[in-house]
């Protein structure tokens, strides 16, 4: 096994980095900490690495100074943990004269392939001079559960699929520093395109029916590996269904109740509990996400009903029936991945009159931002409704601005409590940084 690791580790050397697109995700190595890259399958943790990888050899570190494994590559298929130790003494073989000198950067790709690896890595971040990246998507375990496994050994990243601006890099257009008349509509049609494709990497530019077929492949391998294979579900026809229900209802209430009741209705024999495990693997996975009422009390948060959201939405519309699609559900999830890549304490917020606003953000300081989603005002009685509704929460939780996304309006709506802002979507989903 030493020679194979030294041939995978030179091969590694001597090859060519094809990179990507640039993520636009700032990693900071933390000093005897594992950096640990999370997300949901097919978003790019493997080709991040590659790019962390080039940023070093940019910094001008010796490639020498670098070892990748991928431990889904089938040469490795039958090693084991006491096996593992051949790693160091491989590179250590090749490069005697960097043992305890030089900075070695290991980066192991879907290192959880091996039983008890942890060990493994503890031990490297213990005793040895080195910086340590992992990421991991398979039946075995995400990368969320590999950050977790490290108890306090690793500080994690998460990776979404592209951004609109890494989107327009995609498309080789330059994130301008300011607006123009001329980039303003470069970044609006790129937008529209970006609406449709969504922002899975390999699913970008593609046409519709290739696009449908890709990320069907996706949704399929998501259920089956992250959630079916991996937690050995005794009725994976459940979990299929109840998946294609929360695409078809993306960015409607749900309760653990009416998804039992629902899949019951189908001739499931399944419990709560089992739902509510459903649902918490569906977000380990980062496949859909739930967001609770904002609520100071805990118990009412978990009671109340829940909204539910998809990774991508462009990966709902090729996944779902279409018969309750609806295109403005499809822009708040939007806006819902642009929140939730800065910021996970995201709710919805209900007013003392029961009217609703989409989105309630707190920051770590607890500063707090209403956004209301809205695709068209144009309709008198729409407009009166949503301003009210925001103007409302603003007005109770003493807050002086309110943002409703639309898709092209721009205006600044003053009201008693302090002044909305209708911003539209291209704009809020290109400028929002948390």
């Amino acid at each position: 096994m030493k020679q194979l690791f030294k041939e995978l580790i030179l091969d590694f050397q001597q090859s060519v980095i094809n990179a990507g697109v640039t993520r636009l995700i700032e990693i900071t190595p933390v000093h005897k900490k594992a950096t640990v890259c999370m997300g949901v399958r097919r978003s790019g943790k493997s080709t991040l690495m590659l790019q962390l990888i080039e940023k070093l050899l940019n910094k001008g570190v010796p490639k020498s100074d670098i070892l990748y494994l991928n431990f889904f590559d089938e040469r490795l298929h039958t090693l084991k943990l006491d096996g593992l130790k051949d790693i160091t003494e491989a590179y250590y073989t090749l490069y005697p004269e960097k043992k305890n000198t030089a900075t070695v950067y290991y980066f192991f790709d879907e290192i959880q392939m091996i039983e008890g690896w942890e060990a493994f890595t503890e031990r490297l971040l213990r005793t040895e001079k080195c910086e340590i990246y992992l990421t991991g998507s398979s039946a075995r375990m995400l990368s969320r559960e590999i950050a977790t496994q490290m108890r306090g050994r690793a500080i994690s990243w998460e990776l979404f699929p592209f951004s609109l601006k890494e989107y327009l890099s995609y498309k080789g257009i330059a994130a301008p520093d300011n607006l123009s008349a001329k980039s303003r509509m470069l970044i609006e049609k790129t937008f529209e395109e970006y609406m449709e494709t969504g922002g899975f990497p390999e699913t970008a530019g593609s046409e519709k029916a290739l696009r449908i077929k890709i990320h069907q492949e996706y949704f399929g391998a998501m259920l089956f590996r992250d959630l079916i294979e991996r937690h050995d579900i005794s009725h994976p026809k459940a979990v299929t269904d109840l998946a294609h229900w929360l695409s078809d209802n993306t960015a409607s209430l749900y309760s653990v109740n009416n998804l039992t009741n629902y899949l019951k209705s189908l001739g499931h024999k399944v419990s709560k509990s089992s739902v509510s495990d459903y649902m918490q693997w569906f977000e380990d996975a980062y496949i859909f996400f739930t967001v609770r009422i904002f609520d100071a009390s805990l118990a009412r948060s978990n009671t109340n009903p829940k909204k539910i959201y998809c990774i991508d939405h462009s990966l709902v519309r090729s996944v779902s029936s279409g018969i309750l699609e609806n295109s403005g559900h499809l822009l708040e999830n939007l806006v819902f991945i642009t929140l939730r890549r800065c910021a996970q304490n995201i709710y919805y917020y209900k007013c003392g009159s029961g009217k609703e606003v989409d989105f309630i953000v707190t920051d770590k300081s607890g500063k707090k931002m209403l956004v209301q989603v809205c695709e068209s005002l144009a309709d008198p009685r729409t407009r009166k409704r949503e301003i009210s509704s925001l103007a409302e929460a603003m007005a109770e939780l003493k807050l002086n601005s309110g943002i409703i996304v639309t898709l092209d309006k721009e205006e600044v709506i003053p009201t008693e409590t302090g002044e909305i802002n209708l911003i539209p979507a291209w704009r809020f989903v290109y400028e929002f940084q948390g």
